[in-house]
C-alpha cells in the first residue's frame, strides 16, 4: 500500500495526465504532416487517375450513343490513328505525353464561386412583387399554392437581375398552369402590375412561355434617336422605316453617325412583285414624324424608281421633292391630287396590259413597266373633305386600282394620316395596307386597332419624334424609331440633319421650273 500523502499522488497523477497529451498531440502533428506530405506526393497521381476515369466514362458515353451503324467506321477510325500513332518517330511517346496531359486537365478539381444571393433590399423588392402577384395567381381552392401572402418568393422568381440603381432589370416568374394565359385581358393586367411594381420611366419585354407556364420580363435599352437620314445599305425593294431592338430581328445594317460607324437592327419593309404586304398605311399624333417617314420612304424610293407626291395638308413639306429627278409630281391642291391619283389609276392600269400582253407573246415585260412607281399620299382625310365640300370625288376612291393590282404592276402606295382619322379612310386603304406604322403617343387599344395586334411591351414614358410601332403584314409587332429625315428647308433643321437630306436628294431635273430656282441657291 502506497503511503505518500494524497496530494502528491493526484499531484503525479495529473502530470503523468498532461504528459501523456502533449504526446498524444505530438504524435497527432506527425500523423497530420505526413499525410499532407503523402498527398502532396500523391496530388498529381490522383489528377491523373481521375481524368484518366473521366476520359474513360466519356469515352463509354460517346460509343453507346454511337448508333450500330455507325460503330463500325468509328472504330475504323480509331484503328487508324492508332496505327499512324505507332509508325511515326517518337509517336507512342507523344501520345501518351498528350494522354497524361488531357487526363490531368480532365482530372483537375473545378471550383465554382458560390452564388451570391440578392442584399436585403433586393429581398424586399421581390418580395414586393411576390405579394402584388398573389392576387391574380391564386385561387382559394389550390391545397398548394404556388402564390400565397406571405409566402417564399424563392420558389416563384426562378431568376433575376437587377441593374447600379437596385431596381429589377430581368425577371423570370413561375404562375400555376390554371393561370388563363391565353386571354389578353389576363396577361395585360399582369403586366401592368409588373411595369408599376419595378419601376416606371422604363420600356420592359413580356415573353409568355404558355407551355412551360413562365413569364419572363426584360428591361429594353432606349432605341437610338441620334441616326439621321442616309443612305442604306439595301437591295432594290427594300425600304427601312427605321430601327428596333436587336432581339426582334436577325439583321444589321451599318449606320454613320458623324465619323463613327456602329451597326444597328432595322426594321426592313419589301416591295415589289413577290411582297406580301405592298403597300404601307402609317398613323400617328400631330408632330410624332409621319411625315419624316414619308419623307424617308420617298428619298429610299428615289434611288430605283419614280415617286408622285401628293400632300393633302397644304404646308410644303415635300418641297425639297419638287422638280426632282424621279419625282413625277408634287401636288398639294385639290385639283391636282385628283389629277395624279388619276393618271397614276391609269398607269397602273396600262402597266397590267402591257405586261400581259409581253407575257402572252413570250417576251419579257416592257423597260417602261418594270421601273417601281411609288405613291405617296399624306393627309387624305383633308382631301377627301375638301372634295365632299365641293362635290368632287374623294381621291381615295382613285386608290382602288394601285391598291388591288399595284404588286402586280410594279406600283407601291404609302398612305399617311392622324390617327383620330382612322374612320376617314377608305376601305381599300383599310384592306390593302398590310405594313403598318403607328408613331406618336397612343393608347394600346389603338395600336392594336391599327396594326391588329398588341405590342409585348410598355409605353415608352418619353415618345421622341419618330417614335412607335412598326408590323408588317402578319409578323411580330416592332419597337421602331424612324431615322431622322426632316424638312432641309425649314428654319428649325439643325445644319448636321439639313446637309444629311440634301445629300440625298437627286439633280435637278431638266424640265423643273423656274420658280424652284431660289431653292436651289438656298440649297447651293
Amino acid at each position: 500500500m502506497d503511503r505518500r500523502p494524497l496530494p502528491r499522488i493526484l499531484s503525479n497523477g495529473s502530470d503523468r495526465i498532461a504528459r501523456g497529451r502533449e504526446h498524444l498531440a505530438r504524435s497527432r502533428e506527425l500523423a497530420r504532416s505526413a499525410a499532407d506530405g503523402a498527398t502532396d506526393v500523391l496530388h498529381p497521381l490522383i489528377t491523373i487517375t481521375r481524368g484518366l476515369r473521366r476520359l474513360a466514362g466519356a469515352g463509354r458515353r460517346k460509343w453507346t450513343a454511337t448508333p450500330k451503324d455507325r460503330r463500325g467506321p468509328l472504330l475504323f477510325l480509331v484503328a487508324s490513328v492508332f496505327l499512324v500513332v505507332v509508325l511515326m518517330p517518337y509517336g507512342p511517346l507523344l501520345a501518351a505525353v498528350c494522354l497524361m496531359g488531357a487526363a490531368a486537365w480532365t482530372g483537375r478539381e473545378r471550383t465554382e464561386p458560390a452564388p451570391s444571393g440578392p442584399d436585403d433590399a433586393q429581398s424586399q423588392r421581390l418580395q414586393s412583387l411576390y405579394e402584388a402577384l398573389v392576387p391574380y395567381f391564386s385561387v382559394p381552392d389550390d391545397p398548394s399554392p404556388l402564390f400565397a401572402h406571405g409566402g417564399e418568393w424563392d420558389k416563384a422568381f426562378t431568376a433575376y437581375e437587377f441593374d447600379d440603381d437596385g431596381r429589377v432589370s430581368r425577371l423570370e416568374v413561375r404562375y400555376p398552369a390554371y393561370f388563363t394565359d391565353g386571354e389578353a385581358a389576363a396577361r395585360a393586367r399582369i403586366e401592368q402590375v409588373l411595369h408599376a411594381k419595378s419601376g416606371r420611366g422604363r420600356e420592359y419585354h413580356f415573353t409568355w412561355d404558355e407551355e412551360g407556364n413562365t413569364l419572363t420580363v426584360t428591361v429594353l435599352p432606349p432605341l437610338p434617336t441620334d441616326i439621321a437620314a442616309q443612305r442604306f445599305v439595301t437591295a432594290p425593294g427594300e425600304t427601312v422605316l427605321g430601327f428596333t431592338d436587336p432581339s426582334g430581328v436577325q439583321r444589321t445594317l451599318p449606320v454613320t453617325d458623324g465619323d463613327a460607324q456602329r451597326d444597328v437592327p432595322p426594321v426592313v419593309w419589301r416591295t415589289g412583285s413577290r411582297s406580301t404586304e405592298p403597300h404601307l398605311l402609317v398613323l400617328g399624333q400631330p408632330g410624332s414624324g409621319t411625315t419624316s417617314l414619308l419623307r424617308s420612304v420617298a428619298l429610299q424610293a428615289l434611288q430605283y424608281g419614280d415617286v408622285v407626291v401628293v400632300e393633302g395638308s397644304g404646308s410644303a413639306d415635300y418641297a425639297c421633292l419638287a422638280g426632282r429627278d424621279g419625282v413625277l409630281a408634287v401636288e398639294c391642291g385639290l385639283a391636282g391630287a385628283l389629277a395624279s391619283l388619276e393618271w397614276a389609276a391609269h398607269e397602273t392600269e396600262r402597266r397590267l396590259i402591257a405586261a400581259n400582253r409581253a407575257r402572252q407573246a413570250g417576251h419579257p415585260p416592257p423597260e417602261d413597266t418594270r421601273r417601281p412607281l411609288w405613291i405617296v399620299i399624306d393627309r387624305p382625310s383633308v382631301l377627301g373633305h375638301l372634295a365632299a365640300a365641293d362635290g368632287h370625288q374623294d381621291p381615295q376612291d382613285l386608290l382602288q386600282v394601285p391598291l388591288r393590282h399595284g404588286r402586280a404592276a410594279g406600283v407601291t402606295v404609302v398612305v399617311a394620316d392622324q390617327l383620330d382619322c382612322l374612320d376617314a379612310l377608305s376601305d381599300a386603304v383599310h384592306r390593302h395596307t398590310r405594313a403598318r406604322v403607328v408613331l406618336g403617343p397612343a393608347t394600346f387599344d389603338q395600336v392594336q386597332a391599327v396594326l391588329g395586334a398588341a405590342p409585348h411591351t410598355t409605353p415608352a414614358g418619353d415618345m421622341p419624334a419618330g417614335r412607335g410601332y412598326a408590323r408588317l403584314g402578319a409578323g411580330a409587332v416592332h419597337r421602331l424609331q424612324v431615322p431622322a429625315t426632316p424638312d432641309p428647308y425649314d428654319d428649325a433643321t439643325s445644319d448636321a440633319h439639313r446637309r444629311a437630306v440634301l445629300a440625298l436628294l437627286p439633280g435637278r431635273a431638266a424640265s423643273a421650273d423656274a420658280s424652284l430656282a431660289p431653292a436651289a441657291v438656298a440649297e447651293g
